[in-house]
């Protein structure tokens, strides 16, 4: 498959207020996305998943690092120059009740993109709007209805037929179900894998559900404190994890087989980061040489990288 996503050292850097200290709240990360594959994005909340999702799409300026989609490096462009990007490049956000203006009817939601993007006339667009709301399973009668005349898992079927208004390539799926019903949430689910399949669409599917994230992800990234821990595809890394966070996270999974792994305290905070590997003060397999020398994100085996000193595939192997 070709590459269509290439993000390569991003790093985004904030400046807390009164005490001018810096946080790093997305650090180093490279990932790729191929087309129409779906990587999926996990770790605890406040890990950095959604800044890197709005890095990724030029929602927020990083720092440092480059991204390439589909072999344009986006940071060199234009506010003008980044439109066609942007075409091809959506986002579908986790709160259906936020997202949606409640001023404007469904047509209107909907047809917003187009009507950015000047792509078609009035009618043209009403007739998008109504095969959009058909392809979200939705009855395209309801495009004068507002917002707040639908149910969460119906405004979030909204959100996705908007993010799909442009024939993108590429959607970023933030937490796209967390806020909703467990019962809806499998429709949901259900209906992106329809669509990826359908529209051969490529996913990022940020989550800190994994047993949603082993479902649809072909590809799996782990990020704790702003950094990639881990990276492999979706059915190694859930059965033979190699990062000792990756093993709590799916230790935790409900229903799993697995011994349950209790991590010490909570995560640190970015202003006080542990020298080191950040993650050893809660890590049971944490040595002197994790106090003192950070690891980096290496290759473990094919195709699968961790950001641990002690991962090797014979401890994988003993692991599992």
């Amino acid at each position: 498959m070709s590459t269509l996503l290439e993000v390569e050292g991003l790093t985004k850097d904030y400046t807390a207020r009164g005490s001018g200290t810096t946080l790093r709240a997305v650090d180093d990360v490279t990932l790729a996305v191929a087309a129409g594959e779906t990587l999926g994005v996990v770790g605890e909340s406040g890990c950095g998943k959604s800044t890197l999702a709005r890095l990724i799409l030029r929602l927020i300026e990083p720092t440092a690092g480059t991204v390439r989609f589909m072999g344009s490096d986006l940071r060199r462009l234009s506010a003008a120059a980044m439109r066609p990007y942007r075409r091809n490049m959506q986002i579908v956000f986790q709160d259906p009740y936020a997202s949606l203006d409640p001023r404007m009817t469904i047509a209107a939601i909907i047809s917003e993109p187009l009507d950015i993007h000047r792509v078609g006339d009035r009618k043209a667009r009403r007739e998008r709007v109504v095969e959009l709301l058909d392809l979200v399973g939705l009855n395209p009668g309801a495009a004068d209805s507002y917002p707040h005349e639908f149910s969460g898992g119906q405004r979030q079927r909204i959100g996705i037929a908007r993010a799909l208004a442009l024939d993108p390539k590429l959607l970023v799926l933030d937490e796209p179900v967390s806020a909703l019903d467990v019962s809806i949430q499998a429709q949901i689910l259900n209906l992106l894998l329809e669509l990826r399949s359908r529209l051969r669409l490529s996913y990022i599917f940020i989550s800190h559900d994994l047993s949603v994230v082993e479902h649809v992800s072909d590809r799996v990234a782990v990020m704790y404190l702003g950094r990639i821990v881990e990276t492999g595809p979706a059915d190694a890394l859930f059965h033979r994890p190699l990062h000792p966070y990756t093993r709590a996270l799916i230790a935790a999974i409900p229903g799993t087989a697995r011994e349950r792994i209790v991590l010490r305290g909570d995560p640190p905070s970015p202003e006080r980061l542990p020298s080191g590997c950040h993650f050893h003060p809660r890590c049971p397999m944490a040595q002197e040489l994790c106090m003192r020398t950070a690891p980096v994100l290496r290759v473990i085996e094919q195709d699968r990288k961790a950001e641990c000193h002690f991962a090797t595939p014979a401890a994988v192997t003993n692991a599992s």
